[in-house]
């Protein structure tokens, strides 16, 4: 009840990454009675056309929203909240598949060595916009940890060593500081970035999931 409008976004996407399924967490609205909320969804489930289905069946229910694949903002009364509840449930038990709960990590394959170069990450970047339908390549590969710190209690700064070989590169894992134990090395699936800093431009891998690997 406490919640500020502001935050509910932030909210929904750190449940939905913790626990791979559709969020919507909602605050008090500006006018008497109404709620806001803020959808996030996964892959595989475009949020806001669960809205409009619902809408469409339960127009008294709903009194605004928009959105896109993978977000969406809402309004309703606060009366209306579990009905909407059990037809929002209903509507992506109905779209969405028992694969994409379990949150697999689909990977377009590992990179050669020598393909881990600023260049690639460029030429993917001048490839998109990548989105809903036509994501952003995702690879994967075994990496050393050469170093390690943690930002801000959450995020995981690394510099890694591709295997069996190759030069060090920069990673950073958003909020995922609770999946490193320490390891030494780790199978992480990433997307190609570009570290912009002081006019200088690197090669930063975007670590979207990683796990230890047994010594």
């Amino acid at each position: 009840k406490e919640w500020h409008q502001g935050v509910i976004g932030i909210v929904a996407a750190r449940i939905r990454e913790s626990c791979n399924r559709p969020v919507i967490a909602f605050a008090p609205g500006e006018e008497e009675g109404l709620i806001k909320g803020s959808a996030r969804s996964i892959n595989g489930l475009h949020i806001r056309d669960v809205l409009d289905s619902v809408a469409a069946s339960n127009p008294q229910l709903l009194h605004k929203f928009g959105g896109h694949a993978m977000a969406a903002g809402l309004t309703l009364q606060r009366s209306d909240l579990a009905a909407f509840s059990r037809e929002f449930d209903l509507e992506v038990r109905r779209r969405i598949d028992s694969e994409s709960l379990l949150g697999v990590v689909r990977s377009d394959g590992d990179l050669k060595v020598g393909e881990l170069q600023l260049e690639l990450a460029e030429l993917l970047r001048a490839a998109g916009p990548w989105g809903q339908g036509f994501p952003e390549p995702l690879f994967d590969g075994l990496f050393s940890v050469q170093q390690r710190r943690v930002l801000a209690n959450k995020h995981v700064k690394f510099v890694l060593r591709p295997l069996p070989g190759g030069s060090p590169v920069d990673a950073i894992a958003f909020n995922q500081a609770d999946r490193d134990a320490g390891s030494e090395a780790i199978h992480a699936a990433f997307r190609m970035d570009i570290n912009e800093y002081r006019g200088r431009r690197s090669l930063q891998l975007l670590i979207e999931h990683f796990v230890a690997v047994p010594n």
